[in-house]
């Protein structure tokens, strides 16, 4: 049973951004701050099936494939590079590079919203993602009064579960670790139910 039940979240600020990066062998390193995260948005890829008798549709069914998402922020140097994917190998101690061959790692993003109305978090993650818009620089302008933030396009594919984001609202989650664990392991293991005996 669910400790609470919330209806109504209006997101006022986010608090916390982490990454967890996809390793060689297929697993996620721990994961590490983001970064300040100003906004983040994004919208659902979608296809339609249709069952049509001559010219008249008769059913259809909109469903989305992937999410494509922007977010923008003030990101640690070492973060931009591997969503980048920016490399040093084969370069002089403090020398990093981008070609025709930068290919930025898969990474899972998490992220807690706050409601200040209700005093209240939401957490959520996007799984199995991957930056879509390719190498960006920052934009650079002289006497500026606030550093400008990054912008980055990412992709949020379904992962094994078959789902593309989740979420949960804090104040309705009865195991505390789901929230402990949220941005520095987050799983599978983490958000489904393991059956019983």
């Amino acid at each position: 049973m669910v400790a609470q039940v919330v209806t109504e979240f209006d997101p006022t600020d986010i608090t916390e951004a982490s990454i967890q990066f996809k390793t060689s062998s297929g697993t996620y390193d721990p994961g590490k701050p983001f970064g300040c995260v100003g906004s983040l948005s994004g919208e659902g890829e979608n296809f339609t099936i249709e069952k049509k008798c001559g010219q008249r549709t008769m059913k259809s069914k909109t469903k989305t494939s992937k999410l494509n998402m922007t977010l923008s922020g003030h990101i640690p140097l070492a973060v931009a590079r591997d969503i980048f994917g920016l490399t040093n190998k084969d370069l002089k101690p403090g020398i990093w590079a981008a070609g025709t061959l930068t290919k930025g790692k898969d990474f899972i993003l998490t992220v807690t919203a706050v409601d200040e109305f209700e005093d209240n978090k939401k957490l959520m993650a996007f799984p199995n993602s991957s930056n879509t818009a390719g190498f960006k620089i920052q934009p650079l302008e002289s006497g500026v009064e606030e550093v400008a933030m990054l912008e980055i396009q990412f992709s949020s594919l379904a992962d094994e579960l078959n789902f593309f984001y989740y979420e949960a609202i804090v104040a309705e989650l009865e195991d505390p670790t789901i929230e402990t664990k949220w941005h520095t392991a987050f799983n599978r293991e983490l958000v489904e139910v393991v059956p019983g005996p």
